[in-house]
């Protein structure tokens, strides 16, 4: 059975950091990444890292803030967020995707078939 557990989400001022960790069971997968939803808004693509060389994506809004990672002997990625905003205070959920079947990359919320349990981050003014 496959799993996604999320932790390290929390509440921090702005311009602090936090680093969110996703742990997978179950299989390993090409691609992980992060999305994002806030109240009122969809749910958004943040970051996601591919294939055996870790190919990493960005959302422009995070690039130079955000960096993904992942460990492959723990099967784990991670996000770590510096210089948070205000406007980066959302729930925060991992992603992981055993291929991209629709050809959209790994951007898009379809191409990926399992979802962590969602992690609060809390940016305070």
């Amino acid at each position: 059975q496959v799993q996604l557990v999320e932790s390290g989400g929390g509440l921090v001022q702005a311009g602090g950091s936090l680093r969110l960790s996703c742990a997978a069971s179950g299989r390993t997968f090409s691609t992980m990444g992060w999305f994002r939803q806030a109240p009122g808004k969809e749910r958004e693509f943040q970051a996601a890292i591919s294939g055996p060389a870790g190919n990493t994506y960005y959302v422009d809004s995070v690039k130079g803030r955000f960096t993904i990672s992942r460990d492959n002997a723990k099967n784990t990625v991670y996000l770590q967020m510096n210089s948070l905003k205000p406007e980066d205070t959302a729930v925060y959920y991992c992603a992981a995707s055993r291929s991209w079947a629709y050809g959209l990359g790994p951007v898009k919320a379809l191409e990926y078939d399992y979802w962590g349990q969602g992690s609060q981050v809390t940016v305070s003014s």
